[in-house]
């Protein structure tokens, strides 16, 4: 399949405006992860590409050739929707060697790659099934069985996964990656799910109002995001806002509001400087006992999330805020109750510094 490249492409419909002056690269065999809040874009990001819509502005090239004006029959792309579009009248296997078998393959070779695919994604026990029969979680596997039977080098799947169980979501979405990138596809996959995009994409890109905020491996967006909004919809953040009281060299001394202050990295930030700390939850630590960090204070568990493998703690800190700590493992040791006074702390390095938004923090983060 070709690279695929958006240059300052935008899309409206009507007075709203559902891309605007978008451009990133996609290279072949990449598995790339769109992803964003509802109604930021990613839906049209992939019907551009498939050729159901048409750009208002900007070019879209595949392997460096425009195909603005290419149908959608041309572009050797299938987009998978999330609202099935199966036909109603063909059964499991029928519509999964539908494909196949519009590409000119034989019938015998159709059905065949056909019953490969519903073995993937667990439907063999439904091959003789109509859509009617089925739930919405199997008809959605169909039609992701589909795309992935189809033979074109590029994939569009619009939240695939969307519909299924959480036990079946997790297994599928590293089979599907595996398929996608044992066959040579392309795959852009569009989801809101954070941890999906996380693990099963090479690079993602994060979508707000139709522009991109972020673009790159799922380890450095999670790292070093590029603004506060990223930092709050990958991974989650306790978000802190304060003043930069003093510089030295690449540590940044910050008070925060009530009269507590941090070391966190400089940034080439000045003094007097509006800024919002970000901290990740398996960042900050907390204990009874010292802790060896570059900032820690006195806290207060006011509430224990059990999650699983890991619990999540929201501690008060001396200034009334409350930030939120996640520990592993199943040390009871290390299990705090409500009540419980605690040290909280983090290193320096832990720390992640942005400018003070010009709307706040509030409208920043999308906060209601």
């Amino acid at each position: 399949m070709a690279t695929i490249r958006f240059t300052n492409v935008s899309k409206s419909f009507g007075k709203v405006v559902a891309l605007d002056d978008v451009s990133f690269e996609v290279e072949d065999g990449e598995y790339v992860c769109v992803l964003g809040p509802t109604g930021s874009g990613k839906t049209t990001l992939l019907k551009l590409i498939a050729g159901l819509l048409n750009p208002d502005h900007g070019t879209i090239t595949f392997d460096g050739r425009p195909v603005n004006k290419v149908s959608a029959q041309n572009r050797n792309a299938v987009y998978v929707p999330q609202q099935y579009a199966l036909f109603p009248h063909l059964t499991v296997l029928q519509n999964v060697a539908f494909g196949p078998l519009a590409r000119g393959a034989p019938p015998a070779a159709a059905l065949e790659t056909a019953s490969k695919t519903l073995e993937l994604v667990r439907l063999t026990w439904r091959a003789s099934a109509f859509p009617s029969e089925l739930s919405g979680g199997m008809q959605q596997r169909v039609a992701l069985a589909r795309g992935l039977a189809s033979g074109a080098g590029l994939l569009l799947l619009d939240e695939p996964l969307g519909a299924l169980d959480a036990r079946l979501r997790l297994d599928l979405r590293h089979k599907l990656r595996d398929l996608v990138k044992n066959s040579g596809f392309t795959a852009i996959h569009v989801t809101h799910d954070q941890d999906e995009a996380m693990s099963v994409g090479d690079e993602i890109i994060v979508l707000r109002n139709g522009k991109i905020q972020d673009h790159g491996p799922p380890r450095r967006v999670y790292r070093k995001p590029s603004n506060i909004f990223v930092a709050n919809l990958i991974g989650n953040a306790s978000f802190l806002e304060g003043l930069v009281d003093s510089t030295v060299g690449e540590t940044a001394i910050i008070e925060l509001r009530g009269g507590l202050t941090v070391q966190a990295p400089s940034k080439n930030l000045t003094l007097t400087d509006p800024v919002i700390l970000a901290l990740r939850k398996e960042r900050l630590r907390i204990s009874c006992e010292r802790l060896d960090l570059d900032n820690l204070f006195k806290g207060e568990v006011r509430a224990v999330r059990f999650l699983g493998n890991s619990r999540e703690y929201l501690i008060r800190v001396p200034n009334g805020l409350i930030i939120a700590s996640r520990t592993f493992g199943g040390n009871e040791r290390a299990e705090y109750a409500v009540g419980d006074q605690v040290l909280a702390g983090f290193l320096e390095g832990d720390a992640m510094v942005f400018g003070y938004p010009a709307k706040g923090l509030r409208e920043e983060l999308e906060i209601e």
